[in-house]
């Protein structure tokens, strides 16, 4: 999986186009590879709603978790091979001109029989 994160306010209305622009053309290229499976970028931080239960009682936020100059701003789930692999594709996406493109491994989970 990668995550974006990035300012909100690091981009012009133009600069925003251009990245989508380019990310779809990653992600088609991506697909017809087989390595693509979900991508998708975020409403703004404005809109996000932050939940913690401590010592049993819920607390429900306005906003992210924490005060931060980038903030996650979308995600890929892709699947390749290995590390090296998922750090070239990250440096081609146009969110790492500008933010930031963290990798992280997804956990396996067992498999589940539907509900």
């Amino acid at each position: 999986m990668m995550l974006i994160y990035g300012s909100e306010e690091g981009w012009t209305e133009p600069e925003r186009e251009a990245c989508m622009r380019e990310s779809m053309a990653i992600c088609d290229e991506l697909a017809q590879q087989g390595k693509w499976i979900a991508s998708s970028p975020l409403h703004s931080v404005t809109t996000a709603t932050s939940v913690r239960v401590r010592e049993g009682k819920r607390q429900v936020t306005d906003g992210p978790f924490a005060e931060t100059t980038e903030q996650l701003g979308g995600y890929y789930i892709i699947d390749v091979d290995d590390l090296d692999e998922a750090i070239a594709i990250a440096s081609r996406l146009p969110p790492a001109k500008k933010g930031t493109v963290e990798i992280r491994p997804l956990f396996p989970l067992p498999e589940r029989e539907p509900q």
